[in-house]
């Protein structure tokens, strides 16, 4: 095995994501029990500003020295952070959102290298939710987990119905997440936007880290243009030409963006790629290049600092949104714009 430690202190931008790959990798059992309502930590309180991590006016230091927070944006944007709570150790099933090391890792990994992607397209909008641990994903744990995953979404859903009463002000928006936060995402663009009159206020949603069907929804489809609006985008990072184990139950048959070009073209050139973000916070662009293909997308080893160490992963799912930071930034800032373009063109 690979040494660990240089592994993370190489790639430590790549959230801990990386770090529960690694630990994967192990067999050391989760340490688990049975679910229990009364051993929940405290819920968020959405009325209150400490339960989210991002508010407009409320930005955390990570993002304060960043230049496009000053200004009031033309959309909002409503992110919700992956699955962080990870360590095998901790018996708890849902993660307590008023300890300092939950906060930190919202801020310090998911904010500062992933959301950060979307604050040039809009006011960011971040609420801490009580994630369900990730020993929900394995097996034997899945079934006995089923009532944290709810009081994980739940969350979501009443931080998203707060922001739509008091913050959202008719304002477009984006919902931006990755992995466990794409999961809950997906049942809340069903919920609220999926045939609803919520839909028309829908620029994008990128739906990042997770496996969604071209039938997901109704009246939500996949968007296959770069000025497309209200749709969704979705991807799932994974070194050229190679398969994972369980390909066929958690990848094959998603939506495959290609956040390169954003169209339907299933190549890319090394060229056209506009950035990854680095641990070192520059971006790297002309970095890679990829193919689309059955529900993932491949992606070539990335010409930044720590490469090497990434020659020896397969699955990049800790870097969907690292590797293709700027042409996030830029592809947002183009939605936003186009759906103020169509309905000031439907105005007329």
């Amino acid at each position: 095995m690979v040494n660990k430690s240089m592994k993370i202190s190489s790639l430590k931008v790549f959230l801990p994501i990386l770090v529960l790959l690694l630990s994967t990798a192990c067999k050391m059992a989760y340490q688990s029990m049975d679910f229990d309502e009364k051993n929940l930590p405290a819920r968020p309180n959405y009325s209150e500003s400490k339960s989210w991590a991002v508010l407009p006016g409320k930005y955390p230091l990570v993002l304060q020295n960043n230049d496009k927070i000053k200004n009031e944006k033309k959309a909002h944007v409503f992110y919700i952070y992956p699955t962080l709570l990870t360590d095998k150790k901790i018996k708890d099933w849902n993660a307590d959102v008023w300890t300092p090391l939950i906060r930190q890792g919202v801020f310090k990994t998911a904010l500062k290298y992933q959301a950060s992607a979307w604050l040039s397209a809009g006011d960011l909008y971040v609420p801490f939710y009580r994630q369900a641990h990730y020993r929900i994903f394995e097996k034997p744990y899945s079934k006995a987990g089923e009532p944290a995953w709810e009081i994980a979404y739940q969350d979501v859903k009443n931080a998203f119905q707060y922001y739509l009463k008091h913050f959202n002000r008719g304002k477009p928006i984006i919902i931006a997440s990755h992995s466990q936060g794409s999961m809950h995402a997906k049942r809340l663009i069903k919920e609220f936007f999926d045939q609803k009159p919520l839909q028309n206020q829908l620029v994008a949603a990128y739906l990042i880290g997770t496996r969604i069907l071209p039938d997901q929804f109704e009246s939500i489809h996949p968007l296959e243009s770069p000025n497309a609006v209200g749709g969704f985008v979705s991807w799932n990072a994974y070194k050229m030409d190679k398969l994972p184990k369980n390909y066929a139950n958690w990848y094959q048959g998603g939506v495959t963006t290609n956040p390169i070009s954003w169209d339907t073209q299933r190549n890319s050139k090394v060229i056209d790629h506009k950035g990854v973000l680095s641990e070192d916070l520059k971006i790297y662009p002309q970095s890679l290049k990829v193919k689309v293909t059955d529900g993932l997308l491949w992606t070539t080893l990335p010409q930044i600092p720590g490469r090497f160490f990434f020659s020896l992963i397969q699955n990049y799912h800790f870097a969907d949104i690292n590797l293709f930071w700027k042409d996030i930034e830029e592809n947002a800032v183009a939605r936003v714009n186009a759906w103020y373009q169509k309905i000031s063109y439907e105005e007329r």
